[in-house]
């Protein structure tokens, strides 16, 4: 079992890299990997310029939004005891989204702090579901309605001012729309320094994520304030779907199916949990962004189009092979 967890990590780390270096060097401008590197490191060169410039942020960008977007699913599943929450499904993402447009829109010398606007607004709509769902404990059915009746409220919201807004706002447009292909170097320093430090809060806290499995008196009787941890943890969630929104926009699936892979490959224990999501999210997101750039070239797809379109038929094969470890 130790073996398979660690060739699962093997693996993920190969595959991540092997496709960051394929995405690299796919779409209208190629080079071979030699000039690549010389471009990169040793003279300049103008299309390796171009290439560095447009497509580098556009998949780091991929990267660090998977891996944050799967981070916290694992969160909020861990949190709400819920194998079906996940930021985008539960009205997190959208709430954050709709805030982030707005402030773009509308006062966008504030750009630099739209994170912490998104991270408000998706600290409002985590409010919302839990207040709305919470009746004598936490019913994962009507966790789920309630977000999903949420994600439909703010998504409306979005949508009605995309169209309202037309061509006025491009980038607002853009972030409701999920568009990470005009990303700059500045937008991945942006997000890396917000990304960066909630997974690092995640890996502090990844051993307390395992008393929530248990019961709440039993958590006590260990001398654990459960509310306390459970706000904490919350907080960690909402703030990694929150700037990760508020950069690529709203994306869902990705913080469902890939906890739900994590735990057949590496098991529940969420010290190894999630840095493994970490990697799987980040390269589950950039396989969807290379792929939609490359399937109707020269269109391109927007990942979170490719995430909706195969998330749904996929969560549902993982569930249906997988009874043993989530229980019929």
């Amino acid at each position: 079992m130790r073996y398979k967890k660690i060739l699962s990590f093997v693996i993920i780390t190969a595959l991540l890299i092997g496709l960051f270096v394929f995405a690299v060097n796919s779409g209208s401008l190629k080079v071979s990997y030699g000039q690549l590197l010389r471009g990169l490191f040793v003279e300049p060169d103008e299309t390796v310029s171009i290439i560095c410039d447009l497509r580098f942020p556009r998949i780091i960008i991929a990267m660090l939004a998977g891996a944050a977007l799967a981070v916290s699913g694992v969160l909020f599943q861990a949190v709400l005891k819920n194998p079906l929450a996940d930021p985008g499904i539960i009205g997190i993402s959208s709430g954050a989204s709709f805030v982030s447009a707005l402030i773009i829109a509308y006062f966008p010398t504030l750009f630099f702090f739209t994170p912490v606007f998104s991270f408000m607004g998706g600290m409002a709509a985590c409010i919302l579901v839990y207040s709305l769902s919470y009746k004598n404990g936490f019913s994962p059915l009507r966790i789920i309605l309630v977000g999903v009746a949420t994600d439909a409220v703010f998504s409306g919201l979005s949508s009605a001012f995309n169209s309202m807004s037309g061509q006025s706002y491009t980038s607002a447009s853009e972030l409701i729309n999920a568009n990470i292909s005009m990303k700059t170097w500045q937008d991945v320093r942006l997000l890396s320094v917000y990304v960066i430090i909630g997974l690092l809060f995640a890996v502090i806290i990844s051993g307390r994520c395992n008393l929530l499995a248990l019961e709440d008196k039993t958590v006590r009787s260990l001398g654990v304030n459960v509310t306390a941890l459970r706000l904490v943890v919350s907080v960690v969630a909402v703030l990694l779907a929150s700037i990760t929104t508020a950069v690529a926009g709203a994306v869902s699936f990705v913080g469902l199916i890939v906890p739900h892979m994590g735990r057949i490959l590496v098991g529940s224990e969420h010290r190894l949990l999630i840095p493994f999501s970490a990697l799987l999210g980040a390269f589950t997101l950039l396989l969807a962004d290379t792929v939609g750039r490359l399937i109707a070239y020269p269109y391109e797809i927007s990942p979170a189009v490719i995430m909706s379109v195969v998330g749904g038929p996929f969560f549902i094969i993982l569930l249906k092979r997988s009874d043993k470890t989530y229980g019929n």
